[in-house]
């Protein structure tokens, strides 16, 4: 029987962090250090303040769905297949994807323009996915990203709750997306 390794302690903070306060924005340092296994004083060596864990958990976040998104979508034969893939890399992210949505940190201009940056691209990807065919013309853009960000987030809480394997949850959340706002025509070709 191999003994699983403990994490080193930031990264049991880290991923403490995302896993409580992607549910509940509120949670303290002493709950967060509990979940990791740590002591206060540990997760206060490594996070002098709430802000400076918050700040180093979106930055953490933003680069590894940065990273996942960037991999998934290389060599993507269309912008629709790029777009599926990333809704496959970042299901299991969801709960980064979470805190980043849910946690207010408009002061640090860093994380901010990343955010915005992030969702430009997914409305890019969205457009040019839009232009394939792949959702109909009538849905706004803004719609459709949305759908996608909670679907993402579905996904996450699917695979958390051990209903789904990430790679269902993420094939249930992209055939929601296209089938609830893909094209549907009828006989002359027309969007219904």
């Amino acid at each position: 029987m191999t003994i699983p390794k403990r994490l080193p302690a930031r990264q049991a903070i880290a991923e403490a962090g995302f896993e409580l306060l992607s549910r509940n924005p509120g949670a303290s340092l002493s709950e967060i250090a509990e979940h990791a296994g740590v002591g206060r004083a540990t997760l206060h060596r490594h996070f002098a303040s709430r802000e400076d864990l918050l700040i180093a958990l979106a930055h953490q976040a933003i680069a590894e769905m940065d990273h996942a998104a960037e991999v998934a979508c290389h060599g993507a034969p269309s912008h629709t297949d790029a777009l599926k893939r990333c809704m496959e890399a970042l299901v299991p992210l969801g709960d980064r994807h979470s805190f980043l949505a849910h946690i207010p940190l408009d002061d640090d201009p860093a994380i901010t323009a990343a955010f915005e940056r992030q969702a430009g691209e997914t409305r890019d990807l969205v457009d040019a996915a839009r232009q394939e065919g792949t959702f109909a013309a009538t849905v706004p853009t803004a719609w459709i990203v949305q759908a996608f960000d909670h679907l993402l987030y579905a996904g996450w809480e699917s695979v958390r709750s051990g209903e789904t394997t990430p790679a269902q949850a993420a094939a249930l959340a992209w055939r929601t997306l296209t089938h609830g706002l893909g094209t549907t025509r009828d006989a002359d070709g027309n969007d219904l």
